[in-house]
């Protein structure tokens, strides 16, 4: 999970933070091979999300699997609720990104380059990507 092997983050930098949980999306059929990754941080009241990526296979016009991202956001919106959170969670998007996220993830843009996802377009994300979930 390098720049040398593909990635665009610092993973192992994010491993460090003792703030911070780390997740990763695998297959069933293969655990071993690393779909995308997640960064999150446990708030007071919500999950921020830092940091999603897909594996560098999963990129572009060719990539295995498509959808990882959305996956992954759909994690942190499902951690939120068992956190007791309703759903919430805020991240920081490029300026590039705000309109997709609103088209794609349901999130609100909440100034800046602030965007927060709230508990309808959680739940949303969540019964697109998990086929039960029970609050």
């Amino acid at each position: 999970m390098t720049k040398k092997n593909g990635w665009v983050f610092e993973w192992k930098y994010e491993l460090n933070q003792a703030d911070r949980e780390v997740y990763k999306l695998t297959i069933a059929e293969n655990v071993n091979v690393i779909q995308g990754l997640i960064s999150l941080e446990i708030k007071s009241d919500h999950v921020y999300m830092h940091l999603v990526e897909s594996a560098p296979f999963n990129k572009g016009g060719q990539k295995v699997y498509s959808g990882v991202p959305g996956n992954l956001v759909a994690f942190a919106c499902r951690l939120s609720f068992q956190r007791g959170f309703e759903g919430n969670i805020s991240f920081v998007s490029k300026t590039s990104l705000i309109n997709h996220y609103i088209e794609t993830l349901g999130a609100f843009h909440a100034g800046g380059r602030l965007m927060i996802i709230e508990s309808n377009a959680a739940l949303r994300l969540i019964n697109r990507y998990f086929k039960y979930f029970e609050l």
